[in-house]
């Protein structure tokens, strides 16, 4: 019988209430969810995705309280962008489902500052969250838990994958105490597999959706720029709380993604007034070694680059994602100087919204972004030569889209000034240019 529109309109309300609170709550996961389609699958036992979709069972959401529906779609979202539903083709299926599972629930469950309640589902117990060396899932990627596994269960799987894991000597099905970490699912998997439920490894999903053929590797790329772009925004809008909202896996994708497109010694050294102690051309850093110019290296802790203003375009034309290439440039460059670079961070449209001091990277990470008005480079200037006549910045950096007229030269009163544009379209007339790719 098909489901009647009044019954599909309360399911997808839930699922829609459920993404909100998601949204507020936990915006890492509600932002990836925003990507996703949904669908109501009778013919399914609990829930799945296949990379595209999260699609439950009717009368698993049924059974399923607020709370534990919002943990299922964090659990479904988290296989998605860690690429799990792509990357199980030279796996033993069953052990490599397992392994996502623990590393999924564990994020979560950090995400959750630990309580285990966050990650329980009334109807099959405490959700398996520990690798099998006692450690918490979200310590390991899937890989590695992976290989865990199969060292416990002392067993090798042919080439290819796609095999049954073995009935002995194998991870606990999920009839024993999860504590220990090595269970295959929730507290009644074996129970549930004896009533006819195929899941692999007791967990309470279906994982055989996931898939690699030529789809899979374009969905990789979509979601590896979903997942980076969903993780710089919620950092700059978390910066100063201690929710815990981001897991574990993102902030280690994170330490990579704010490494800044720009070497920023370089562009610094070439346009600011440094007050460097001393520098040497031999021996030349090493990083430029296939570059045609012999570069400097710096001589570590005497190098310092003080009051370096940055102001961010924060003008209607600025997305978030704009914005996080912005926050990853300037601590990027914080980053580069080791320390050694401070001064102030500042935002603008058409209104200037007063800079404040930095001088590590969580500093910058801790202001705010304002504005989403017209754009004014006018105004900075005049912001510095009103307000900080007696102490002006070194040099200004500007990171912006360019989608304004610029200023008179004589405006800037001999203070370098670097235009960071996010696109290859826009050509300041004056001062020195860096370009960072907003597609990447």
């Amino acid at each position: 019988m098909a489901m009647s529109s009044e019954a599909l309109k309360k399911y997808t309300k839930r699922l829609l209430m459920a993404r909100s609170r998601l949204l507020c709550n936990s915006p890492f996961y509600g932002l990836l969810l925003m990507h996703m389609r949904y669908a109501i699958d009778e013919l399914c036992d609990t829930a799945y995705t296949d990379g595209y979709k999260i699609a439950f069972s009717p009368k698993f959401m049924d059974d399923l309280s607020d709370s534990e529906l919002d943990f299922v779609l964090m659990h479904e979202i988290l296989h998605v962008a860690l690429l799990h539903c792509t990357r199980g083709i030279k796996y033993d299926n069953d052990i490599f489902n397992i392994a996502c599972d623990i590393v999924v629930n564990s994020n979560i469950l950090k995400s959750n500052d630990m309580k285990i309640s966050t990650i329980t589902l009334k109807k099959y117990g405490e959700a398996m969250h520990k690798a099998p060396d006692g450690k918490e899932g979200y310590e390991y990627d899937a890989e590695q838990v992976y290989e865990m596994l199969i060292k416990k269960m002392k067993h090798k799987p042919k080439s290819g994958g796609g095999g049954n894991s073995p009935k002995s000597d194998g991870p606990d099905d999920g009839s024993k105490d999860n504590k220990n970490g090595s269970s295959g699912g929730f507290a009644h998997g074996r129970a549930r597999q004896e009533k006819g439920n195929a899941h692999s490894g007791g967990s309470f999903d279906d994982h055989t959706h996931w898939e690699v053929d030529e789809e899979s590797e374009e969905l990789r790329d979509v979601w590896v720029k979903r997942l980076s772009d969903v993780s710089q925004v919620v950092t700059i809008l978390e910066s100063s709380s201690d929710r815990g909202t981001m897991p574990a896996c993102a902030e280690r994708l994170l330490s990579k993604l704010r490494k800044a497109q720009n070497d920023w010694r370089t562009i610094l050294n070439e346009f600011i007034q440094v007050e460097i102690c001393d520098y040497s051309f031999s021996p030349p850093d090493r990083r430029f070694s296939d570059s045609p110019f012999f570069l400097p290296d710096f001589n570590g802790t005497e190098e310092k680059a003080q009051k370096v203003l940055f102001m961010i375009d924060t003008s209607g034309s600025i997305s978030d994602n704009d914005l996080a290439l912005a926050f990853s440039e300037i601590c990027g460059a914080v980053e580069q100087f080791d320390g050694q670079l401070e001064g102030y961070i500042g935002f603008f449209d058409a209104a200037i919204y007063e800079p404040v001091p930095f001088a590590s990277v969580e500093d910058v990470l801790k202001t705010r972004p304002l504005g989403g008005g017209g754009t004014d480079f006018q105004i900075i200037f005049e912001y510095v030569d009103k307000h900080m006549e007696d102490d002006p910045p070194s040099s200004i950096i500007i990171l912006t889209d360019g989608c304004a007229p610029f200023p008179k030269e004589h405006l800037a009163n001999g203070i370098p000034v670097l235009w960071v544009i996010n696109n290859e379209t826009v050509n300041p007339p004056w001062g020195k240019v860096a370009r960072i790719d907003s597609k990447k």
